[in-house]
Order: C-alpha cells, then sequence, then structure tokens
C-alpha cells in the first residue's frame, strides 16, 4: 500500500470518513485481527502503569473500561478494513456502557484512556504491517482515535443533558414535596438524590417569577444564591418562584439581594427551619404571606411572613392567628404587671402617653416603662404606628380566642381596667355566640 502522503487531500476532503483510501493489505488487516487479544492487554497494562485514577477504580470499573478498550481496538480492525463513515463508532465501540462509562470516569479521564489505547497501537505498528503499509496504517489509527474521541464527546453530552434534565425534574420534586409538607422518609429519599449538602438552618423565599424565565436566568439566579447561600433549590409553578435557601450568609443584606432577582411584585420569605423536611411550615407561611402581601401597599420588598401577621389573619390564616396568640398576647398575660391593660389602653387613646396615664392613674414614665416592658417580651415596639397595629391585632386576636366569661363574672376580669375593659362589660352578645367565637 502507497503511503497516504501520495494521496494529498484525503483526509481533509472527506471530514470524518475515510472514503476513497486504497483497500488495506488483506495480510495486515489479518494480523491486526490476530493481534487483538496482545493488543487489548497490553492496553490494559498500560493504563495501569500511566494512569493512577484507573488503579483505584473498583474492579468491575476496570472491567468495564477494559471492555470499552477492546471493543476499540476491534472496531478499529473492521474500520481499517472497510473504510466508511464512522457513524457506527459511538454504538460498536461504547455499546451499552456510556451511562456506566459516565458514572466511573469523566470526560477528561476517558480522553486520557483513549490516548493510552492509540499509543498502544501506534507502538506495535512495525510488528503489524511491512515498511510500506506502515505511514497509512498509522495515519489511520490517528484518523480512528479522533473520531472515537468525538464518540466520546457525544456520549458525555448526551449523559449530561441527560442528567441535567433528570436533576431538574428532580429538584421540582423536592420543591413540591416541601410545599405539601411530604412525609418526611419519601422527601429524605429526594433530599438525598438531588445532592443537597448544607446542614444550616432553611429558607424559603416566594415571589413573582420574570416574564420569560429562560436558561440564562436560571443560571445567573444560581450563581448569585449560590455567593449568599449554602445551597438552593430552584422552583418555577406557573407565575411563582420559589427558592429554597439553606444556611444564608447575612440575611439582612443576601434576602434584598436575591429579591431583585424575582419579578415585579411583592416578595416574601418564611420563618428559618431547622432542615429541609421541616421546611414545609416555611414555605407555607412565605405563601400565605404572599397571598396576603397586597393589603399591605409600603411592604418592603423582600418582607418577613411574620411581619405580614395581622395581613394574614384578616384574609383566613389560622396560623398567623395562632402565632400572634402563641409570640404576644400569652406572653403579655403571663408577665402581669399590668402590661396587657397597659398597652391596650394606649393603643385605645390614640397611643398618647397622657391619656393612658391619666386613665390608669400611673404616672407617664410608669407608661412609658411598661411600654418598653412590651417590647423587650413580645419583641414588636407600641412606639412605631406599623408594630403598634401588630400588636393591636393580637390583643383582638388573643381576646377571641380566650375562654369565655361566665355571665356572673365581673367584666373586669377579662378586659382589665380602661377603655377595652368597659367594652368587654357591655358586651350584649349571648353566651352561645362567645362560643362560636372561641372556636375561630
Amino acid at each position: 500500500m502507497p503511503p497516504s502522503e501520495n494521496a494529498p487531500g484525503n483526509a481533509g476532503t472527506h471530514r470524518g470518513t475515510n472514503a476513497g483510501v486504497p483497500v488495506p493489505d488483506p495480510a495486515t488487516v489479518e494480523k491486526l485481527r490476530a493481534t487483538i487479544g496482545s493488543l487489548s492487554t497490553a492496553t490494559l497494562k498500560q493504563l495501569d502503569a500511566d494512569l493512577p485514577w484507573y488503579r483505584g477504580l473498583r474492579p468491575d470499573e476496570r472491567s468495564a473500561l477494559g471492555m470499552v478498550a477492546q471493543k476499540g481496538i476491534a472496531s478499529f480492525v473492521n474500520w481499517y478494513q472497510k473504510p466508511v463513515s464512522p457513524a457506527w463508532v459511538l454504538s460498536d465501540v461504547f455499546g451499552t456502557a456510556p451511562t456506566d462509562l459516565t458514572r466511573s470516569i469523566s470526560l477528561q479521564k476517558a480522553l486520557q484512556l483513549i490516548r493510552v489505547v492509540v499509543q498502544v497501537v501506534e507502538d506495535h505498528v512495525p510488528f503489524l504491517a511491512p515498511a510500506a503499509d506502515q505511514a497509512a496504517l498509522r495515519e489511520a489509527v490517528l484518523r480512528y482515535s479522533r473520531e472515537v474521541a468525538f464518540a466520546a464527546a457525544d456520549v458525555y453530552a448526551r449523559a449530561a443533558e441527560t442528567r441535567g434534565s433528570w436533576d431538574t425534574r428532580l429538584e421540582a420534586l423536592v420543591v413540591d414535596a416541601i410545599l405539601r409538607g411530604e412525609s418526611s422518609d419519601a422527601l429524605r429519599s429526594r433530599i438525598a438524590a438531588v445532592g443537597w449538602k448544607s446542614q444550616a438552618r432553611i429558607t424559603v423565599m416566594v415571589g413573582s417569577a420574570p416574564a420569560e424565565p429562560n436558561a440564562a436566568f436560571l443560571n445567573d439566579l444560581r450563581r448569585v444564591t449560590g455567593r449568599l447561600a449554602e445551597d438552593v433549590l430552584v422552583g418555577i409553578q406557573g407565575e411563582r418562584l420559589i427558592l429554597v435557601l439553606g444556611g444564608v450568609r447575612d440575611p439582612d443584606n443576601a434576602h434584598p439581594r436575591i429579591s431583585e432577582l424575582f419579578g415585579e411584585g411583592p416578595v416574601v420569605f418564611g420563618p428559618e427551619a431547622e432542615s429541609l423536611v421541616a421546611a414545609s411550615s416555611s414555605a407555607q407561611a412565605a405563601f400565605a404571606g404572599l397571598t396576603a402581601a397586597r393589603a399591605w401597599p409600603g411592604a418592603p420588598r423582600p418582607v418577613s411572613s411574620e411581619d405580614l401577621w395581622p395581613e394574614r389573619v384578616m384574609s383566613g390564616d389560622d396560623t398567623a392567628r395562632r402565632a400572634l396568640v402563641r409570640n404576644i398576647y400569652r406572653p403579655l398575660l403571663a408577665a402581669s404587671n399590668g402590661l396587657e391593660q397597659t398597652l391596650s389602653a394606649y393603643l385605645a387613646l390614640g397611643h398618647s402617653l397622657e391619656a393612658t396615664s391619666r386613665a390608669l392613674f400611673v404616672h407617664a414614665n410608669t407608661v412609658r416603662y411598661r411600654l418598653r416592658r412590651v417590647c423587650d417580651i413580645t419583641g414588636w415596639d407600641p412606639l412605631l404606628p406599623r408594630e403598634a397595629y401588630v400588636l393591636q391585632t393580637a390583643l383582638v386576636a388573643g381576646r377571641l380566642s380566650a375562654s369565655p366569661v361566665p355571665s356572673s363574672g365581673s367584666a373586669t376580669s377579662s378586659g382589665g381596667p380602661g377603655r377595652s375593659g368597659a367594652s368587654a362589660g357591655s358586651e350584649k352578645t349571648p353566651p352561645p355566640p362567645a362560643a362560636r367565637r372561641q372556636g375561630l
């Protein structure tokens, strides 16, 4: 066979096919076919000597890679004997191995494997073909290795696309399970499959999604949230964007930065949860806050679901009502020292310290002290209009949830002194409706 240099242009003209190349010497082909086993053995020895990562693989993984190398050599012999379009290289060399191969080694390691196989075959060229055919055989080996490398890249690209699509669907399932409060066993299994690593507390943020949330938007979203939190799950359900954030660093600065990635309208984040399994309560609070946020036009962006307790109560959220009673009303009653009565009078008398002191027959400084105590106990400052509104809603919710007062009891036992006590004493509603209010 004349060397390939005597027929210039063949490699560039056919673009990945050996069509037009003279038929090889049948004796060379037979010798190649007879030495497939020895070439495979030499290849495995060379892999073990040159690639440290190959020595660290499990026996089944090494066996799978050895099979791929052997198939590659056998496929080269067939291709060299009948040089046609290499479209069959992908299935002939890798066969059913793409999934196993991509799980065992990376694309970089796969190319190192191909390089070793090619080197072994090249080193054996002087023993496989006469001097006149050696140049053509080397060129065929290089051309074939190029086709196998492209085939390997195609295998990994398709595997990456499949894995990316599967990861996206699995991520959406985890987010949906968190929103629905799915059973912990099933959720833990999906959390492990999606690769969640953060062990820190969880925050759920919800808001409107951008008009067209494309792949570029999702990449930017993950890039930004990756700098501000340890881990993130993204869910897009219709017009809503849900972020499950693990281990948010510096929430006071991170939450406003992340809210810029949402579409127009309010953005609400729920209370922190201990883990993903327990994050359904945070998600439910965030969605309840998103529903009620339009009742507070001046709400900050983002806004905590706890800052929307009054609006959530008015929209029928029983969780918010119980939170107001548990976190504000009952601590005030337990503190005694007239805190509940002082707060009630202060709110009822137009936030006037002087009027409150006159109504309670105490000094104005005593009123100030009690209001500071209210802030210390509840975390809400009655001197701020918005927080005073939250406190007033808590008083209303707490009184409605309290046990009804017997008809023979005094009015002050439930309402205390001041205007609120007078209102309770003048209530004309009979006991049955009061009992129904208790169940609200």
